[in-house]
């Protein structure tokens, strides 16, 4: 089992930034990649950024250029730097770990900006 707690999320004005983490604890062996993802108020889930134990990096095309996941292996903590925040990007964000046989969730993080 592994366990994901997240925090940094709250009300910020456009153009603001948030610094959104994610702390891991548990079976964190058995993590291949870790990813944040986000839902919006009446819409599906959405991906926004992944990386993996190997240091690969992806980004959805709606937030590039403007987020950036990182993470710090001794803190067993992931990171999400938003930056020239925007209405469209109030959702709650979710942290994942992608394991080598299910993936597990965090509780999720409410990230509001304002016009």
């Amino acid at each position: 089992q592994v366990q994901l707690v997240e925090s940094g999320g709250g009300l910020v004005q456009a153009g603001g930034s948030l610094r959104l983490s994610c702390a891991a604890s548990g079976s964190i062996f058995s993590i291949n990649a870790m990813a944040w993802y986000r839902q919006a108020p009446g819409k599906q889930r959405e991906f926004i950024a992944v990386i993996a134990t190997g240091g690969s990096i992806n980004y959805a095309d709606s937030v590039k250029g403007r987020f950036t996941i990182s993470r710090d292996n001794a803190k067993n903590t992931v990171y999400l730097q938003t930056n020239s925040l925007e209405p469209e990007d109030t959702a709650v964000y979710y942290c994942v770990a992608l394991g080598k046989t299910q993936n597990y969730w965090g509780q999720g993080t409410q990230v509001t900006v304002s016009s």
